[in-house]
């Protein structure tokens, strides 16, 4: 998970008293505000409950902050949330995930019993769920897949994300997928006003997953709702022979012979990103930007349109940065600019920096790390590794008062992971073998090529465990 606290909020208590309030972004977006303390109890109930040593927690104060002592607690606890927002086995844990969902809901406030949800299709298709508004994203999961008649071994293949969908263009953007600490309807809140909805699509990139799924009719329906809906946005490329075939086939209804044409069609289980810049292959070049097929691919939007392709397994490393006002693009109108930066395995012993400007950055990070971890597991020999539920945790309001919970039923990790048959299933990654893990910038191994401008924001280096194990044949 990419944490940020961007900005700050005062807020008055119910003796007149003044607070600072921290407004957290989860993945690019708001999620919640807190106030230091509750940080701070979730400092101490996380080191208690997990077995491990925790990065260290930015000190109290005795005294009334001055502003730029304000400023140095914001980007201590910044760093503080960005450190533990790269442990797998901290995000995995019952606790973080109570404390952001219980976070998100006191954010909004009062909030009725119960709602009306809906949950789309990627043809525009939906259905209409009455939801608790603090129902985590694993409870609304659970009614949609019972409503379709989803059977359970195929439940962690797909998940619910928040879409944005021009119905005259056809055009999908991706805004993120919807994680178990946070409540759907009250992030559906937060972001109707964008046009944004939530939908429910496969969420795994080895697409020989399909070959099972396409024999089951409930999953095989919803990889052809989904496969169409891309097509008809060119997600999915096909060429006029093949997409007059397809519009037969659609015709005909034969679903599953649609689908084993166009699983073999360019960039069939790819995410499509906006237009966004690279600096490779030289600085400033527009490009449309796709991540799937265990690979991040350019297409350089020039008179000759050129196709660069970046296999996952030779990234050493990535990070994200912020830029403020950013004015390379001033088109793009954004008061800042974020970047995904990667270190890339050129050529033997010869590495890379190469950075993409995108407002999606951090979204594409996060596949990135997903697509990694699925890779990851079929490496990893081992059982699945069971965590301790039910516990119970306490909730420090803004206000002071505690709340007591009880843990949750152990939940499958965040990225939904899966393995072939033959492999493995390990549900939680320890720390060991996480795909992904967290270095601060200034301690890189490596020197950098890439330079930033000096009003940035970097979030830690994030180290690919499967580039170790890159061999002569990726060279």
């Amino acid at each position: 998970m990419h944490f940020s606290i961007p900005d700050t909020q005062e807020f008055t208590d119910g003796a007149g008293n003044t607070y600072i309030g921290y407004n957290i972004h989860i993945n690019g977006l708001f999620h919640c505000t807190v106030r230091y303390k509750q940080l701070y109890n979730l400092h101490v109930q996380l080191s208690k409950d997990l077995d491990m040593s925790l990065p260290i927690f930015p000190p109290k104060k005795f005294f009334p902050l001055t502003p730029t002592q304000q400023e140095e607690r914001r980007l201590a606890l910044e760093k503080y949330i960005q450190s533990i927002g790269q442990n797998v086995a901290i995000n995995n844990s019952e606790i973080l995930n109570g404390f952001l969902l219980n976070a998100q809901q006191e954010t909004v406030g009062d909030l009725s019993e119960t709602e009306t949800l809906d949950i789309f299709f990627m043809n525009g298709s939906k259905i209409s769920l009455n939801v608790s508004t603090g129902e985590y994203s694993g409870g609304i999961l659970k009614k949609v897949y019972k409503h379709i008649k989803l059977i359970e071994k195929y439940h962690s293949y797909f998940a619910l994300f928040v879409i944005i969908q021009d119905e005259l263009s056809n055009n999908i953007k991706i805004l993120r997928k919807l994680q178990d600490f946070e409540s759907p309807f009250i992030t559906y809140k937060y972001m109707s006003s964008m046009g944004a909805k939530i939908v429910l699509r496969k969420s795994y990139w080895d697409t020989t997953y399909d070959l099972e799924l396409l024999n089951d009719p409930v999953t095989l329906n919803l990889l052809y709702v989904q496969t169409t809906a891309e097509i008809c946005s060119r997600w999915i490329l096909a060429n006029k022979d093949t997409q007059y075939h397809l519009e037969n086939l659609q015709k005909s209804r034969n679903k599953k012979e649609y689908l084993n044409v166009a699983r073999y069609l360019k960039y069939y289980g790819y995410i499509q990103f906006s237009p966004c810049y690279c600096d490779y292959p030289q600085h400033g070049s527009r490009v449309l930007l796709a991540i799937g097929g265990n690979e991040l691919n350019l297409r350089i939007l020039s008179s000759e349109e050129q196709e660069i392709v970046f296999k996952v397994s030779r990234m050493r490393c990535w990070r994200i940065t912020t830029i403020q006002n950013a004015t390379d693009h001033p088109e793009d109108n954004y008061e800042y600019s974020l970047e995904l930066s990667f270190e890339y395995l050129i050529a033997r012993n010869k590495l890379q920096w190469i950075t993409i400007v995108s407002e999606q950055a951090i979204l594409m990070s996060v596949c990135l790390q997903a697509m990694i971890d699925e890779l990851l597991q079929k490496c990893v020999v081992g059982s699945r590794i069971q965590v301790e539920s039910g516990k119970s945790w306490t909730y420090i309001m803004r206000d002071g008062q505690s709340r007591i919970n009880m843990g949750s039923p152990l939940r499958e990790c965040a990225n939904n992971n899966h393995l072939p048959k033959s492999g493995p299933i390990i549900k939680k990654l320890t720390s060991k073998w996480s795909a992904v893990t967290s270095k601060k910038s200034n301690e890189s191994a490596v020197d950098k090529t890439h330079t930033t401008c000096p009003t940035t924001n970097d979030f830690d280096i994030v180290e690919n465990n499967v580039f170790r194990m890159i061999g002569d044949e990726d060279l």
